[in-house]
């Protein structure tokens, strides 16, 4: 694979975005490499590739093993190591919720869980863990939600995100027929 313009303004870009998603951007431009390449790719090649040096991809590539996101390959007749990125975008998409999940959401959720468990010794306090319980709340709904889409098969996510504000205009028609029935 050469690194056309139009190919080093996706890998620059997604290396931006990857800092978003938790990992660094230049594990974020190794991945995009491996994404958009037809075929695996070595070490050597990444680093040429992106200008970088071996160490730092062998670096990345052991970030991106950790999450999940590359596998392995081999050549008859070849000792190098090839890598690819696994799966589709889909599972792609699955396993950075995941492992955002694991890495952000766990722990605070956690640490809510605790802090709600201790008794109150004043109002403030009172009223902070109120708050708290809510903050909870939300997330754990945030996260059972995000984790039954992730079990939807990528035709009913695409689906389901095709209807986008068609949900809540169907939601907003429920509590009208609700409300009238109740009268």
């Amino acid at each position: 694979m050469r690194m056309t313009p139009m190919i080093e303004s996706f890998v620059c870009h997604f290396g931006e975005m990857g800092s978003r998603w938790g990992f660094n951007r230049t594990v974020g431009q190794i991945y995009a490499l491996l994404v958009i390449s037809e075929q695996p790719l070595s070490a050597n090649d990444i680093a040429d590739m992106l200008g970088i040096s071996r160490g730092n991809v062998s670096m990345g590539l052991k970030e991106l093993h950790s999450w999940q996101l590359v596998q392995t390959t081999h050549r008859q007749g070849d000792r190098k190591d090839y890598y690819q990125s696994r799966g589709s975008i889909w599972d792609m998409a699955n396993r950075v919720f995941e492992e955002r999940r694991k890495r952000e959401m766990d722990p605070t959720l956690s640490l809510l869980r605790d802090i709600m468990l201790d008794e109150a010794a004043n109002p403030d306090e009172a009223f902070a863990q109120q708050r708290i319980g809510e903050i909870h709340d939300l997330l754990e709904n945030i996260t059972e939600w995000t984790q039954s889409l992730q079990s939807l098969s990528p035709e009913k996510l695409n689906t389901l995100m095709k209807l986008g504000s068609g949900v809540g205009k169907v939601l907003d028609f429920k509590d009208k027929f609700m409300a009238k029935k109740a009268d």
